[in-house]
C-alpha cells in the first residue's frame, strides 16, 4: 500500500538523519593555514603554563644544564619524556601497527609538524615551571629506560637557587598505559611554598583526519566534570571560546578514532577544567589541580594520572569515572555496551572477530524475531487487501474523503494496522543502531582479519563484494514488500 512504503522511506529517512547528525556533531575541523617555519622554530618556548596570580619572576638556570630526550621502553609503548619540564612528546605503541603487518609500531604522540604531545608541571606562587625561565630542566640517573619487571620508575629531579627540591617521578606498570606521574616537593626554603599541578595537552589543529558520513572520525578534546559526564570540545570550540570550569575529580582527554590521551586528576579534589588555543594553531586542554602548601623543612606530594593508547571500554573505567565514554556510542551507549560485552563474549569462544559479528547479528535478529514477524505479518495482511483497496478506488474514484473513510472502516473490520509493518522496524532501528556504533568505535576491530580476501574488519572491501550483495539483499527485500494499486 501507499501508506506502508510512505512509512517505510520515513524509517529509512530517520536513520539517514541520525547518521548524518552524528557525523555532523563529530567531524574534524578543516585544515587551517599551515605553520611557517619562524612559528615551528619558535614554538618549542612557547609552551603555555597555567597563570597565576603571581608574577612570573624569570630565574635564570645554571649555564650547565642542557636538555634532552628520556626514552622509556615498556611492554606496550616507548615513549620519549623531554627533560625540559619533563614532557611526554613521543608516544609509539608497540600492540598496534601504523598499518596492517607492516610491524611499524603507531605513533600517537609526537613533537613533530602534527604536534601532539602532554605536558605537566608545577604552577602557583612558587611553583617551579612559573619561576624558572623557559621551564625548569631536570636530570636524570640515564637516558634510557626499560620495564623488565612489573613496574618501572623514573625519577627526574631539580632543585632551585632557593633550596626548592623537585622530583618528579614517572611509575610505569606492566602490560599497562597508565602512567602514574608523582611530583614530590622537598622544601628546604626558609618560607612556606605553594605549589599547583597542573597536566595538559597540546595538539596540532593544522592536519585534520578525513571522514565520511559512514565512518565518522572525531579529533579534539573532551572532557568530564561532576556536572557533565562527557562533553566534547573540538578545536573549532577551542579557538572560539576558552574554556574555565571548576569541579570535583573530573579528567581531561584528546580523542581521535581508536585511541584517546588523557589526564586524570585527584577525585577527591576541586580542580580547573580550562583550554586555551596559540597563535602556532595548537589548541590545549588541561587541568589544574588545588594549591598545595608546604613549610619551611616540610615534604608534599601532588600527582594525577596520565593515559595514553587503545579506547579499551573497561581499563578506562577502572580509570576514572566516565573515561569509558570517550568510546563514543553517541546517545545509545545504554545499548551499545551491552552489545559490546556480547561481542566480546562470543570472540573468546570463536577467536575471530569475523565470525564473531555473525553470530552477534543472528542473535540479535533472533531475540528480535517477534518483533520481525509482526512486521512481515502486517505487511502479508496488507497485501492481502489489495483487491479490496483497488475496488474502493474504483467506488469512489477522486473523492478522497470517502475514500478515507471508507479505507479506515475496511481496515477497522479486517483488524489490520495499516502502520503494523512500520512500527516493529522502527522499534528494531535503535537496537541495530547501536550495534553499528559497537563495530565503528571498537579498537579490537582494527586491523582484525576475518576471512579470504576481508583482512581489516575496520577497513572497507577492497573489491566491493558485500557491498554488492547487500544491494542485491536489499533489492530482494524490495520484492517482498506488498505492491502498489
Amino acid at each position: 500500500m501507499e501508506s506502508q512504503r510512505s512509512l517505510l522511506f520515513i524509517a529509512l529517512m530517520v536513520v539517514t538523519y541520525l547518521l548524518f547528525s552524528q557525523w555532523q556533531a563529530e567531524k574534524a575541523p578543516a585544515p587551517q593555514q599551515a605553520i611557517t617555519q619562524e612559528q615551528a622554530a619558535a614554538q618549542g618556548n612557547a609552551d603555555f603554563v597555567p597563570e597565576s596570580s603571581n608574577t612570573l619572576s624569570n630565574v635564570t638556570q645554571p649555564a650547565t644544564a642542557s636538555a634532552k630526550l628520556i626514552t622509556v621502553v615498556t611492554d606496550t609503548f616507548t615513549m620519549k619524556i623531554n627533560s625540559q619540564g619533563g614532557d611526554i612528546v613521543e608516544v609509539k605503541l608497540h600492540k598496534y601497527d601504523t598499518e596492517q603487518g607492516n610491524g611499524i609500531p603507531y605513533t600517537l604522540m609526537q613533537n613533530g609538524d602534527r604536534k601532539y604531545i602532554a605536558q605537566s608541571g608545577l604552577t602557583g606562587a612558587n611553583g617551579i615551571d612559573r619561576t624558572i625561565k623557559g621551564r625548569p630542566i631536570y636530570s636524570s640517573a640515564q637516558t634510557s629506560y626499560e620495564l623488565t619487571d612489573d613496574n618501572l620508575i623514573v625519577d627526574l629531579s631539580f632543585q632551585d637557587e632557593s633550596g626548592l627540591n623537585v622530583l618528579k617521578r614517572f611509575t610505569f606498570e606492566k602490560n599497562s598505559y597508565s602512567v602514574n606521574v608523582d611530583y614530590l616537593i622537598d622544601n628546604r626554603t626558609a618560607n612556606s611554598v605553594s605549589v599547583q599541578m597542573y597536566g595538559q595537552l597540546k595538539q596540532s589543529t593544522v592536519v585534520s583526519e578525513a571522514g565520511s558520513m559512514m565512518l565518522p572520525t572525531y579529533r579534539g578534546a573532551a572532557y568530564s566534570t561532576s556536572e557533565e559526564r562527557y562533553e566534547k570540545y573540538d578545536f573549532d570550540e577551542i579557538k572560539d571560546a576558552n574554556l574555565s570550569k571548576a569541579t570535583v575529580g573530573g579528567w581531561v582527554a584528546m580523542l581521535e578514532h581508536y585511541f584517546v590521551s588523557a589526564w586524570v586528576p585527584s577525585a577527591q579534589d576541586t580542580n580547573e577544567i580550562y583550554t586555551t588555543y596559540s597563535s602556532n594553531y595548537e589548541a590545549v586542554v588541561g587541568f589544574k589541580a588545588p594549591a598545595v602548601i608546604i613549610d619551611s623543612g616540610q615534604e608534599g606530594k601532588t600527582s594525577a594520572i596520565f593515559y595514553v593508547g587503545p579506547k579499551d571500554q573497561y581499563v578506562l573505567d577502572e580509570i576514572a569515572d566516565n573515561l569509558g565514554l570517550t568510546i563514543d556510542y553517541g546517545f545509545l551507549f545504554m545499548i551499545s555496551k551491552p552489545l559490546f560485552w556480547l561481542l566480546l563474549t562470543i570472540q573468546s569462544f570463536v577467536t575471530n572477530w569475523g565470525v564473531a559479528i555473525i553470530i552477534i547479528t543472528l542473535i540479535v535478529k533472533g531475540v528480535m524475531y517477534p518483533l520481525t514477524k509482526a512486521q512481515y505479518t502486517s505487511m502479508a495482511k496488507m497485501r492481502d487487501l489489495a483487491p479490496k483497496m483497488a475496488q474502493l478506488k474504483e467506488r469512489f474514484g477522486d473523492d478522497r474523503q470517502k475514500m478515507s473513510q471508507a479505507t479506515m472502516e475496511m481496515y477497522r473490520k479486517e483488524k489490520v494496522n495499516p502502520a503494523g509493518g512500520c512500527l516493529p522496524l522502527l522499534l528494531q532501528m535503535p537496537i541495530f543502531l547501536a550495534l553499528y556504533w559497537v563495530f565503528l568505535e571498537s579498537v579490537e576491530l582494527r586491523h582484525a582479519p576475518f576471512v579470504f580476501w576481508i583482512q581489516d574488519l575496520s577497513a572497507m572491501d577492497p573489491y566491493f563484494v558485500l557491498p554488492i550483495l547487500m544491494g542485491a539483499s536489499m533489492y530482494v527485500m524490495q520484492k517482498m514488500q506488498p505492491m502498489t494499486i
